[in-house]
């Protein structure tokens, strides 16, 4: 039988940060506590503090820097929109520090992406709204994010089809309304060439008709009758994305 010793592990702890620097507690650039303050708070051991920000190091996490200590790096994590979700839910923030978005586009739009019309039940060339916009994390693009939405998801939501911010996520708009509850799908990734658009809107200066490859993820959302949404990320090169335990 395993033997797991009582109180917290270096796992335990790293992954204690590691949520943190995920829900935008701690941003890229603030300071980790020093190991004195970290053994004080939860107890533990120089060495278990040790090995814990050694796992955070090697994850890209934090880096050291000298008198300041261990700080969250610069390029630490990018999160994914339902993501946010779930950050906006625990801690009310739209945003982490240092990061903000550009570029907001609302159009409607002929869909005709097999991908797109299978997760959304859509004929080819039947009408959707799109909404795009541009996440930057100290101004450096990192996330081109689009969501797609079909007409019965507008006729219970129209502020969807508003070129506005949404004060509200779609789905808490939409659970008011209908009395049905949204469910998120399960979250897919994948590898494919950067459009033009997308280069542009990351600042992608490449040579004409060069394969920029990017990582993409998406997902799709229901009631209990039919989707509702889909929602697709795209991230810039060298971006680094949690992926889910």
């Amino acid at each position: 039988m395993a033997y797991k010793s009582p109180g917290m592990g270096y796992a335990d702890l790293a992954s204690h940060f590691r949520a943190r620097i995920k829900s935008g507690e701690l941003a890229p650039g603030d300071p980790l506590p020093s190991v004195v303050e970290i053994r004080g708070q939860f107890n533990v051991a120089t060495k278990t503090v040790s090995r814990a920000l050694g796992v955070l190091k090697s994850e890209g996490l934090v880096t050291s820097r000298g008198s300041l200590g261990t700080v969250v790096a610069k390029n630490a994590l990018v999160i994914t929109g339902t993501d946010r979700l779930d950050r906006m839910a625990q801690n009310g923030l739209r945003y982490a520090p240092g990061e903000t978005s550009k570029g907001h586009r609302v159009m409607r739009r002929s869909v005709y992406d097999p991908v797109v019309c299978n997760a959304l039940d859509l004929e080819p060339g039947e009408e959707a709204v799109i909404r795009i916009r541009v996440f930057q994390q100290d101004d450096v693009p990192t996330t081109v994010g689009v969501s797609i939405y079909p007409p019965h998801t507008i006729a219970a939501v129209p502020e969807l089809a508003d070129d506005v911010r949404m004060v509200k996520q779609f789905g808490e708009l939409y659970t008011e309304r209908t009395g049905r509850d949204v469910a998120k799908g399960q979250r897919t990734a994948h590898a494919r060439q950067a459009s033009q658009a997308e280069l542009d809107a990351l600042e992608i200066d490449a040579p004409p008709h060069s394969a920029v490859p990017v990582v993409v993820t998406t997902v799709v959302f229901h009631d209990d009758e039919r989707p509702l949404g889909y929602w697709e990320d795209v991230y810039a090169p060298g971006t680094h994305v949690p992926l889910p335990d």
